[in-house]
């Protein structure tokens, strides 16, 4: 199926596409073959890393995930070189540049290109070489910043997104609408999901470059470690966020990829949320952490609150399973025996 694969060109796919967007309506609501060749772009990172576990429990016998030392997804002829030769049946397009609110706000040039790229070159060759199922993972923070709460999946596009990660928010937006012009133009159950904020084995506890889960997990076991009478963190405590363990985002992937097959992004969260301030707490008592703690009002909060509406994937029969206070412990066990062993992600 020859195409070009220069950036901006259209991609013309051959009638094998075609073929398989008839075959739509008995595809798309049908269980996967456990021995699909199944994709996992980014499958070293959070998401990915979860996603191939999950994949594993269910009993899914070829599952790729090349790491980017073997594929650079911003590389777009290594990722079109990359499909013709292994041909996945199903991606699960997971991979990203993220961060938290300051790697965010600093490095917004690096955010919006580099995913951008990703996005388009998978994407593309995913079409060029006759993917049937594919499910893209955006994020909660392509919601306008003061939309309505708890957040529904039509108020996309409704007004801007917050200013301090604007540029990470445009780009997965676009890879959204990319999602639905295949839909549109090719007729192909293509689907996006929008998780909420993540946490579980794997995240990244980088001091500056983290989110917020992690990054206070490292302050409040290095403050125990060190004897420390206090921590200060950012911003005022109060803005609101809900968090989701990663290992219930994974089952709602494979979820939604083999019960869900419509336009329209869906959200993934637990529809429950609580402040900073309060998951401040409940870390530090997890962690051991017996000091103060004080907010630097002078850096930045983000968003004043961010709860996902849910019920569109609740109808479909998920709910979540790991608890904030049990997956918050599970997680500070892994980061123990991980940082203990050097093995961290920064």
């Amino acid at each position: 199926m020859a195409a070009s694969t220069d950036t901006g060109a259209t991609v013309h796919v051959a009638s094998a596409v075609n073929a398989l967007a008839a075959a739509r309506d008995d595809r798309a609501h049908r269980p996967l073959d456990r021995s699909a060749r199944v994709f996992v772009a980014g499958g070293s990172g959070l998401v990915g890393s979860a996603v191939r576990r999950e994949l594993r429990r269910e009993g899914f016998t070829d599952v790729v995930a090349p790491g980017s030392a073997e594929l650079d997804l911003r590389e777009r002829q290594a990722v079109f070189d990359w499909f013709a030769a292994r041909r996945p049946d199903v991606v699960v397009l997971a991979a990203a540049r993220v961060g938290g609110i300051k790697a965010n706000a600093t490095r917004p040039a690096e955010f919006l290109s580099d995913n951008l790229r990703i996005q388009v070159n998978v994407l593309d060759a995913a079409l060029e070489h006759g993917v049937e199922r594919l499910l893209f993972l955006g994020s909660s923070c392509i919601y306008p910043k003061f939309a309505e709460q708890p957040i529904r999946e039509e108020a996309l596009l409704t007004g801007p997104p917050e200013p301090t990660n604007d540029a990470y928010a445009i780009a997965k937006i676009a890879g959204i609408l990319q999602v639905q012009a295949v839909r549109r133009q090719y007729g192909l159950p293509w689907i996006s999901a929008m998780p909420t904020n993540l946490y579980g084995p794997g995240d990244n506890f980088h001091p500056e470059h983290s989110h917020v889960l992690p990054s206070l997990m490292r302050r409040f076991h290095e403050a125990k470690e060190s004897g420390a009478r206090r921590v200060v963190n950012w911003g005022s405590g109060t803005p609101r966020r809900e968090f989701l363990h990663v290992d219930d985002l994974a089952r709602a992937c494979l979820h939604l990829i083999e019960h869900y097959d419509a336009a329209s992004p869906v959200n993934v969260g637990t529809g429950t949320d609580l402040t900073i301030r309060e998951l401040a707490d409940l870390v530090a008592e997890v962690v051991g952490y017996r000091g103060s703690v004080e907010w630097d009002t002078k850096q930045p909060d983000g968003t004043p609150r961010k709860l996902l509406e849910v019920s569109r994937l609740t109808a479909l029969g998920w709910v979540p399973r790991v608890g904030l206070r049990e997956g918050i412990a599970r997680t500070y066990a892994w980061y123990v025996e991980n940082h203990e062993s050097g093995t961290l992600r920064h």
